[in-house]
């Protein structure tokens, strides 16, 4: 199977580069800015510890662990102050462009979905003074590209991610990740973009250190035709990796024994990641990926609402 071809996606309907990222951030900036942001919140909430605004204590939604005494006795009435989330943090996206990625059935390439997914995430941390830089694995190495604030850095980023040749060889996702880990210990959120098809013991250990002290994020990018295969008889099949090629006779036996195995590894794949405690984002080549970010993120918040809920409501209990 080849990659897709003539397909309408977000960096591949313009004719230079310079467009391509223009569009994209209009799409991103028109469908997340207003919905994402509201004072500092970033794609994975959490307090912040800045100081805010003192105001008055909501019973049942408020952590009591941020009851504010002097006001409370100076007014005789509870107040709580807001904690306002860290600004200028740095964010380092583990970019994943190995040839696995040269592949696309839908909508557009898996490659194109990768750096489509990096554009968003940066563009909405420099809309707030974020730096960004990226690790990003091709060529059988792994390439860093520095964090930088501002809208022209990351341009920079995007355009060399752009320009990254489709390559051979492979790089595995475990070592990338203890790099990652080890070069950069100040406090920030991690993004890693990958199709994650290697087996969750080369990289879940890797992934609980980096969680361990960091935000993580998971971005697992996904097209149709690894998760079932279509009923067109004898298909040759290519190893983008290794060039080898295998002419198979897809018949149904094999396509439900394949939809088997794939689920499986998504399954294997979810239990990893949330084992090692890292946010996991699934992008499809076949769906709108500014949705399913947008719908990931209001689930997020929503746990995150949840769980303060709860936490206050131990508080009072106790």
């Amino acid at each position: 199977m080849r990659p897709a071809e003539g397909r309408v996606g977000p960096l591949t309907r313009e004719r230079t580069p310079e467009r391509a990222l223009r569009r994209l951030e209009l799409t991103v900036l028109r469908r997340l800015d207003g919905l994402l942001h509201g004072r500092h919140q970033g794609l994975i909430p959490g307090p912040g510890s800045e100081p805010g605004d003192v105001r008055v204590y909501v019973p049942g939604e408020d952590d009591v662990r941020r009851m504010d005494w002097a006001v409370t006795a100076r007014t005789s009435e509870p107040h709580v102050r807001d904690l306002i989330a860290d600004r200028e943090l740095e964010t380092w996206a583990l970019v994943d462009l190995t040839a696995s990625m040269d592949f696309g059935t839908a909508e557009l390439a898996k490659r194109d979905l990768v750096i489509a997914a990096v554009g968003a995430l940066g563009i909405l941390t420099a809309r707030v003074g974020d730096r960004f830089g990226a690790y990003v694995l091709y060529g059988g190495a792994v390439h860093r590209y520095a964090a930088r604030p501002g809208r022209a850095a990351l341009y920079g980023l995007l355009h060399s991610l752009m320009s990254v040749p489709p390559s051979g060889g492979t790089a595995e996702l475990g070592p990338a990740i203890d790099m990652l880990s080890a070069a950069h210990p100040r406090r920030g959120l991690r993004v890693i973009v990958s199709d994650f098809l290697e087996p969750p013991g080369a990289w879940e250990r890797p992934l609980r250190r980096l969680s361990a002290r960091q935000q993580v994020l998971a971005v697992e990018v996904i097209d149709p035709r690894e998760l079932e295969l279509p009923d067109v008889g004898l298909v040759t099949f290519t190893d983008p990796e290794t060039g080898r090629s295998r002419d198979v006779r897809l018949t149904r036996r094999l396509r439900a024994a394949y939809a088997e195995a794939a689920a499986a590894q998504r399954e294997a794949n979810r239990a990893a990641l949330r084992r090692a405690g890292a946010g996991h984002l699934v992008l499809r080549t076949d769906r709108d990926w500014v949705a399913d970010i947008a719908r990931f993120v209001l689930r997020q918040r929503r746990a995150s609402h949840v769980l303060r809920r709860s936490a206050a409501a131990r508080g009072v209990a106790g």
